[in-house]
């Protein structure tokens, strides 16, 4: 190969790793949480990952830090592929078994909750990014011990609504109406949104109380979440602490919507043909 086709095929591979550089935003964020009854972690992202309000949500961010805040719309297990029951232990549902959301697990009865009575409710889960599958959610069973970790048992055998998600969500929600079943005191209301597009699964546990005073509850606003999304390190590509996807092909495209990966950059250029690439354009332009 001649040195002028060298120069050129490495000045290429160089625009290439420029540009999937130009599409490539910092992460951001996906998927989704329960906003009504408002899930745990939404709940204390809603009074503010650096002041919050209520002691559960001091003693998070005490425990794990801010970052579990900001990042309320993941909890997730990128492999789940419907055996849910079979990857999350008793006493780690609300989070997943992630190790970045532990204190969700915490058997506490002051978390912030939502009033409730029997009969049809209101579901709305806030879908920052809408995926096809089915979102199942059940409640806890008439005599549910809330100082005691959740386990699967305590489940009510029997979902409050099962809701088919489509690829679009209105205006960025999924709102959907179940039959909430006479209980009493304080419960739990479980969500599992298993994906058909993909293995990936996501959960979430919201505090409700029946006949009597809830903890004030707010969802996150659209200011706050536009606001805290330079802090997420939520993205389609790694989805914030799990195993990265594979690399795409070399030939592979970016569909529209979405970032290029990391993975797309070695694709097309190694570092060190990258930092070449950039030097021979840097040169060209003297």
């Amino acid at each position: 190969m001649s040195a002028r086709r060298t120069t050129a095929s490495v000045g290429v591979l160089g625009a290439t790793a420029l540009a999937l550089l130009a599409v490539s935003p910092g992460p951001a964020s996906a998927h989704g949480a329960m906003f009504n009854p408002v899930s745990r972690l939404a709940a204390c992202y809603a009074e503010g990952p650096e002041h919050p309000v209520s002691q559960v949500c001091k003693d998070l961010v005490a425990d794990s830090g801010t970052q579990p805040l900001y990042d309320w719309n993941e909890v997730n297990i990128a492999n789940a592929n419907g055996q849910s029951r079979q990857l999350i232990p008793d006493g780690k549902l609300c989070s997943a078994n992630r190790d970045k959301y532990r204190a969700l697990d915490w058997a506490r009865t002051d978390w912030p909750s939502t009033s409730v009575a029997a009969g049809p409710f209101a579901f709305k889960f806030r879908a920052t990014a809408a995926h096809s599958g089915t979102m199942t959610v059940y409640i806890t069973k008439q005599g549910f011990d809330a100082t005691k970790p959740l386990k699967w048992s305590d489940l009510d055998d029997t979902p409050v609504v099962t809701y088919r998600t489509a690829r679009t969500a209105t205006d960025g929600y999924y709102n959907f109406t179940g039959t909430l079943p006479a209980r009493t005191g304080r419960h739990i209301i479980y969500k599992v949104w298993q994906r058909d597009d993909s293995p990936e699964a996501f959960y979430s546990c919201s505090d409700v109380v029946y006949g009597g005073a809830a903890q004030a509850a707010a969802a996150p606003t659209e200011q706050k979440i536009t606001a805290g999304a330079a802090h997420s390190t939520v993205s389609h590509h790694g989805h914030g602490g799990d195993p990265a996807p594979a690399a795409p092909a070399a030939s592979a495209t970016t569909p529209a919507g979405t970032s290029a990966a990391p993975q797309a950059l070695a694709a097309v250029s190694t570092a060190g043909v990258a930092a070449g690439g950039f030097a021979l354009l840097r040169r060209r332009r003297h």
